[in-house]
């Protein structure tokens, strides 16, 4: 630390001495950008170190999760502690204000830079040092109890890939109530905790001006708490007469498929096959496209090693070595003594080479796609680790851009004419294309009002309102019925926190809209690329192989948050982010799906 209290010293003798005692030229500007590069170098230096270390720790505390051992936990409460003290130092704060008061006589980059500062520095004031070690000790904590939990099916332990398996699968209705309610059984030990971590974090980012936690995680995108929800139900209001059919559709499909003759109003939220209803997508087989079938001939290496090649065809390189050795990709062993993080995700671990994913592959068409969703962020990572982008800013242009072309490249690589080039499924494959597309719908559209809705407006009332614990539950369930048209099998009390079953409540707090946000930008860029570059159906495309869509994506990925985020997306693909491209991708299944649902009581009010 005594390091870079020098350094700051010597960017203020630099800042004070340099230039022109009369101000304004061109020396002046000169010398004030020459201090201000050589705070910055120092920060950017000891930033990277730091998160070293807490990348380090937090990767031990979810890839090694044993009952009643403190000592990952210790080391990575110590760990992001370290970090928080040094970027919400007030030295840090005052000397990014400070230099920001010139911001015209500042280059681009510098004023980024800055500004990435400030914002970090709002998460960790050291002015209120007492309640962000608590945040962070409260945070460590939750960590544990998520990903530590002990899920039980009639007195028998099991993963949460076998809760996934048997809501994908199981026809007993009574059975799927058991597995379900057993999936929900964590939220009850979380909700202290996601009440504590509501209070840290609005107080931790007022220190700083912001209103709450809500607000600061949007400001990231530059824009407003009001805007970002305006968006968000723009989005949601556009896509919503297509939901409205897949609703209907799904109600009465669910109700033949379970043999109940009463159709409900709301879809039971145990009828469905992902544990809040977001995806719905194994709801319809393609016939002719059996690709689970295929991967069974396939090892779980087999599916990353695939998700690598596919990239590599494309122009970008083979993922270093210490990927592959430093990794936890597949689930831990069945009599493993410990547990570990069961979410899918990515990890930059050194901001440079050292990348490497937390996953549970198994050889399925989920994991084939996840994986190939989860290699797009290592491969961002690795495209904006060069000497042009500066520590602070190698992240996503915003943080829909990393999930947005992670989740292209898995769609991407399960269109027919892609998988066909793999000989995953015969060449030539006759399959019905508005099945497909149904599919797709089941999982791309009716992800949109659970993550613009429910998700985005629980959280905006959890923070930005003060959402009262004692309706915790009565609100999520009040959103699922307003955004999805789901409801639980039974009445869910106050002693649960179903909501804090979702992992980003707990530890990506206040920013699931990115994921909402990723989706129109995911059906934008592959648009583009449809048609600009390869010159296909949208429907039926054919990445593999093209060098052409590989320098196109990595001309995205390569400036990292160097670039400004709008006039980028303007630049490569010609629009403002829009769901255009996403409505005309699926506007031929609204009249299928019409004719389809002729006769049949809708339950969702139509728009006014």
């Amino acid at each position: 630390m005594k390091k870079h209290i020098l350094l700051i010293a010597a960017a203020v003798v630099l800042y004070s001495c340099g230039g022109d005692k009369n101000g304004g030229g061109s020396n002046a500007d000169k010398a004030l950008q020459d201090s201000v590069q050589t705070y910055l170098d120092g920060y950017n230096q000891k930033y990277r170190e730091l998160n070293i270390v807490a990348n380090e720790s937090s990767w031990k505390q979810q890839t090694h999760i044993v009952k009643g051992d403190t000592m990952n936990a210790a080391a990575n409460d110590k760990a992001q502690q370290d970090l928080a003290i040094f970027t919400g130092s007030s030295d840090n704060i005052a000397m990014a204000k400070r230099f920001l008061k010139d911001e015209s006589k500042l280059t681009e980059l510098q004023v980024k830079q800055l500004k990435s500062i400030l914002y970090k520095a709002a998460n960790n004031p050291q002015t209120i040092k007492d309640l962000v070690d608590a945040r962070i000790k409260a945070e460590t904590k939750q960590t544990d109890n998520l990903f530590g939990f002990d899920f039980k099916v009639d007195g028998k332990s099991v993963s949460a890939n076998d809760i996934d398996g048997a809501l994908a699968s199981e026809t007993n209705l009574a059975k799927r109530q058991k597995v379900w309610e057993a999936s929900k059984e964590v939220g009850k030990g979380l909700k202290a905790g996601l009440v504590n971590l509501r209070d840290l974090r609005n107080k931790t980012v007022q220190g700083l001006g912001y209103k709450d936690y809500f607000e600061y995680q949007v400001s990231d995108y530059g824009m407003t708490t009001q805007e970002m929800i305006d968006m968000l139900q723009k989005f949601n209001r556009e896509l919503y007469p297509l939901y409205r059919e897949l609703h209907t559709w799904a109600r009465y499909e669910l109700a033949k498929k379970y043999k109940v003759q009463d159709v409900p109003d709301l879809i039971p939220a145990h009828w469905l096959p992902n544990r809040w209803g977001q995806e719905w997508s194994s709801l319809v087989n393609v016939k002719g496209i059996n690709l689970d079938s295929a991967l069974k001939t396939k090892d779980a290496e087999w599916i990353v090693k695939q998700g690598e090649r596919f990239y590599v065809s494309i122009g970008f390189p083979e993922l270093p070595k210490t990927f592959w050795e430093k990794s936890d990709l597949y689930p831990a062993p069945k009599d493993a003594n410990y547990k570990k993080n069961n979410h899918a995700s990515a990890w930059h671990m050194d901001y440079d080479q050292d990348v490497r994913s937390l996953m549970s592959v198994e050889p399925n068409s989920e994991w084939y796609e996840t994986s190939h969703h989860e290699l797009g962020h290592i491969y961002y990572y690795l495209s904006y680790s060069n000497p042009q982008v500066p520590i602070l800013l190698r992240e996503g242009a915003n943080r829909a851009y990393h999930e947005a072309l992670g989740s292209m490249m898995g769609m991407a690589a399960m269109q027919k004419p892609f998988m066909e080039n793999l000989g995953l499924i015969p060449k030539g494959t006759k399959s019905d294309e508005m099945q497909t597309l149904l599919k797709e719908a089941l999982n791309y559209v009716v992800f949109i009002p659970f993550s613009t809705g429910t998700m985005s407006m629980f959280e905006h009332d959890l923070y930005s309102n003060n959402l009262p614990a004692d309706q915790f539950n009565k609100r999520w369930w009040e959103l699922a019925a307003q955004y999805q048209g789901i409801a639980p099998p039974t009445a869910r009390g106050e002693e649960y926190c179903d909501a804090a079953t979702k992992t980003h409540i707990n530890d990506d707090a206040a920013q699931y809209y990115d994921y909402a946000l990723s989706f129109v930008l995911l059906f934008q860029v592959h648009d583009h690329i449809a048609k600009e570059i390869l010159h296909q159906d949208p429907h039926n495309t054919n990445y593999y192989g093209n060098k052409e869509v590989g320098k196109f994506i990595g001309e995205i990925m390569k400036p990292g948050a160097s670039a400004d985020w709008r006039k980028l997306l303007k630049e490569k693909t010609g629009s403002d982010l829009s769901a255009k491209a996403m409505l005309d991708y699926f506007a031929p299944l609204m009249d299928y799906l019409k004719e389809q649902n002729k006769g049949r009581k809708y339950t969702l009010p139509e728009l006014k």
